[in-house]
């Protein structure tokens, strides 16, 4: 008896199905082979370095003691984190804000400028600059002394233009010489003078190279005498070059300061003012009977205008945050403006046609059809501004980094900086990460929403 082999038939159809799930399959492989290398490079640059500082932040500087939460309470114990939290969330606050704001103005304004995209390419440019050399820049352009930052040299120039300066700001009395000192700057005779008297008012400190230009020798005018109902004298520079002479006396090399401001002061009173000429000399006429003493104003030896402190304890936030704008303002714009360009010229043309002004149209048309665009780039710039780093660290001088850190900045400080506790620079690096994560998800569901 044999055996005869039957065949199960396949029904048609039922071939390709298995052949697409096969191909499903491989596409599948072939897609994860592909992803996988991005995935890894993802795990060692993102995700473990996450684990890794949730796990450090639970132990102590050392980390060999488990302490749990007790770095996240130093944290907030700690002043200068409470500080750093300060401003990070003045930076939040402001740099968005008016970076948003100077975006929009912007893009709306370069609409109507003939060479537009050379205007914008020269704003953009700075997003070319590294933060390492924009600190750079920006602790130079804020230095203190005039001569080194340019913003100081601007501040000066346009203060010494409308008030002037003091010619004689390291000059003072010579003891003992007929002068004394007032409490502010001042300088009188400590004797009384009437109409009629000479008086010889000598002063040191002053470099003869630091003489203005013109002064002249002050023994001719010394030696001049008042006429009667006058009140005359000299000002001069009570040195002689190469040693020599006598103090408290006019002697023949001797130069007179121009330009200084003398007053005849009677009763508590300046009654009369004047200025003294090229070889020093003044003189009062017209005063009445009585006694004088003649003063020199403090405004004669005024310390020089040093401009702003930009990076004083008061302004060196703002300082940074302009820096900041700088670079960022080009970014703003262009996404701002990319958005302008998509808007529906017709609606803005049937405003302009029913009367609307150009405020009008940009207030409440412009401004509503571009909320989405201009609410990306807000979150995206929040997002920016708690992670600043470079910046602050770099244009902040050591004196004031404490009041200029922000929580990157603390956290590199308490961790690498000298702080060596990188249990609580871990919890430090942890709170970023939260305060940053609804920012991105908002961020990602409106690119989400906007894609639909």
């Amino acid at each position: 008896m044999t055996a005869t082999a039957t065949k199960v038939a396949v029904p048609p159809a039922a071939e390709p199905a298995a052949r697409q799930r096969r191909a499903r399959r491989r596409g599948r492989i072939v897609a994860l082979l592909f992803v996988f290398p991005a995935l890894l490079l993802l795990g060692a640059l993102v995700v473990y370095p996450v684990l890794f500082s949730v796990g450090r932040s639970l132990f102590d500087a050392t980390g060999t003691r488990f302490v749990g939460g007790e770095n996240y309470t130093e944290m907030f114990r700690d002043p200068a984190t409470l500080k750093a939290v300060r401003n990070t969330a003045i930076w939040v606050v402001v740099a968005p804000a008016l970076l948003t704001g100077l975006g929009l103005i912007l893009a709306v304004l370069v609409e109507k400028v003939r060479w537009a995209t050379a205007f914008k390419l020269l704003l953009f440019m700075p997003m070319a600059v590294s933060f390492l050399a924009a600190g750079i820049i920006f602790r130079l352009a804020y230095d203190e002394d005039p001569d080194k930052g340019v913003l100081n040299a601007a501040v000066v120039g346009v203060h010494d233009a409308f008030q002037g300066s003091s010619s004689y700001p390291t000059a003072r009395a010579r003891d003992g010489q007929g002068l004394s000192a007032g409490a502010d700057g001042s300088y009188r005779t400590s004797t009384t003078v009437s109409p009629g008297d000479t008086v010889s008012l000598g002063l040191v400190g002053v470099a003869p190279k630091d003489l203005p230009e013109g002064a002249r020798p002050a023994r001719t005018a010394a030696d001049r005498e008042a006429a009667p109902g006058e009140l005359r004298g000299v000002v001069y520079l009570d040195f002689t070059r190469g040693g020599g002479g006598e103090p408290g006396r006019v002697d023949p090399e001797e130069s007179g300061l121009p330009r200084m401001t003398v007053e005849a002061v009677r009763d508590g009173k300046a009654v009369a003012s004047t200025t003294t000429g090229a070889d020093g000399s003044f003189r009062f006429a017209g005063l009445a009977d009585g006694t004088y003493t003649v003063a020199l104003p403090g405004s004669n030896f005024a310390p020089p205008y040093d401009g702003v402190s930009w990076l004083g304890p008061a302004l060196v936030t703002p300082a940074i945050i302009g820096a900041y704008l700088w670079i960022w303002t080009g970014f703003a714009m262009v996404l701002i403006g990319a958005g302008l360009s998509t808007l529906p010229r017709d609606t803005l043309e049937a405003a302009r046609m029913d009367g609307a002004n150009e405020w009008q149209v940009f207030r409440r048309i412009t401004v509503p059809l571009l909320a989405p665009v201009l609410t990306v780039v807000f979150v995206t710039l929040v997002i920016n501004v708690m992670k600043v780093f470079d910046l602050v660290y770099i244009i902040a001088p050591g004196p004031v980094q404490e009041d200029a850190t922000v929580l990157a900045t603390q956290m590199w400080l308490v961790s690498f900086g000298g702080g060596n506790n990188q249990g609580l620079g871990s919890a430090l690096g942890v709170l970023l990460l939260l305060l940053v994560i609804p920012a991105m998800v908002f961020n990602v569901r409106r690119f989400r929403g906007s894609q639909r």
